[in-house]
């Protein structure tokens, strides 16, 4: 193995390196442009479906066909611009999941990765396709039973495992006391755990390890302990190419450390977010009463939401930050200026690879 070079992540057919999966980030924070800028440099592009098409406006009831339509546009406009390795971040807990997986493998992505709830009936939507397949777990458990279904109904196991740690950006899969009291296992430990129980149970894909991840230490650390890659997001948000507005960019190089913070989400999930005057208006209880017409999320209640969180966020990927919340992983107060995708990764790469040859 060459001491200028990382080992190659090796996803079914699919080869990459470095090896790096950019986190899908939505509602329209991680589209296209910024997915192939990614592909293009060796690692995996990821367009996140959540809330791509312009809904905010529209009757409810074509909300699904926005998104299908526009997740169309996105993965195309991505394969125009990139010979790379292109996937599809869908939530399960969408209410147009399926419909999401389907176009995604009709438009011809190479993987699939799915998180928010177990995608337990993923492989029926992408039968009879190469479409790769790898699920976000944060326990080894949650494999175990992915696994045990996807076999059974399926006959089908996950090309990869993406283990998510409770530093990531967003909606996480933890119960929210325990974030707040910081019970969560380590991402150290939560991967370990993964790579074991794969191992328990004969499944040989590689395990790549989420939430968190900032530098080439970082990512050497994960590559030490046994993970095959790594998938990050925040270091994406602060680069030119990323698609999301440019005050959602400002508003991760103005944040300081103390400013990122839990929030319970609408959706029953904790999320982490970069505190502001809107922050604070519903961490004290104010409600901004709406009508619900999409129903996107299967796990919200409209009744009881203090807020439209999809609003919320189609609000900040336009840039209309005191209207909204911004999510944004434990790191993003370390983000100090704008560079290219190229850069980013290049810098990366020469990290970690200081970081597992350079004492030696």
């Amino acid at each position: 193995m060459s001491k200028n070079k990382l080992h190659s992540l090796h996803i079914g057919n699919l080869e990459i390196n470095p090896p790096i999966i950019q986190g899908g980030m939505g509602v329209r924070v991680s589209r296209a442009k910024l997915a192939a800028a990614v592909a293009n440099q060796g690692s995996v592009g990821v367009i996140a479906s959540v809330g791509l098409g312009k809904y905010e406006d529209a009757p409810g009831f074509q909300f699904a066909k926005l998104n299908e339509l526009e997740l169309r546009v996105q993965i195309r406009e991505a394969r125009k611009a990139t010979s790379g390795v292109i996937g599809v971040n869908a939530m399960v807990a969408l209410s147009n999941y399926e419909n999401l997986v389907r176009a995604s493998v009709d438009e011809g992505v190479d993987l699939i990765i799915s998180g928010a709830g177990l995608p337990l009936e993923l492989p029926k939507y992408t039968m009879g396709s190469d479409v790769k397949l790898v699920p976000i777990v944060s326990s080894g458990r949650a494999l175990q039973v992915i696994c045990k279904k996807w076999k059974r109904n399926y006959d089908r196991l996950p090309d990869a495992v993406i283990v998510e740690g409770s530093k990531a950006g967003g909606h996480l899969g933890f119960n929210p006391d325990d974030m707040i009291s910081g019970k969560i296992p380590s991402l150290e430990q939560l991967v370990t755990e993964v790579i074991e129980k794969s191992k328990e149970i004969g499944l040989d894909i590689p395990v790549i390890a989420a939430g968190g991840i900032y530098t080439g230490e970082d990512i050497a650390r994960f590559l030490k302990l046994g993970a095959s890659g790594v998938q990050m997001a925040t270091r994406f948000v602060c680069t030119h190419e990323c698609d999301v507005h440019d005050n959602f960019k400002q508003a991760y190089l103005n944040a300081k450390e103390g400013d990122i913070t839990i929030i319970k989400s609408p959706v029953g999930l904790p999320g982490r977010v970069i505190n502001n005057a809107f922050v604070q208006r519903i961490k004290n209880g104010e409600t901004i009463p709406f009508k619900c017409e999409f129903r996107c999320l299967r796990s919200c209640n409209p009744k009881t939401a203090p807020y439209c969180i999809a609003k919320v966020l189609a609000k900040a990927s336009e840039g209309k930050i005191d209207e909204a919340f911004i999510f944004a992983g434990s790191n993003a107060y370390r983000c100090e200026k704008i560079v290219s995708v190229k850069e980013l990764i290049d810098g990366l790469v020469a990290e970690t690879i200081d970081s597992l040859y350079g004492d030696k």
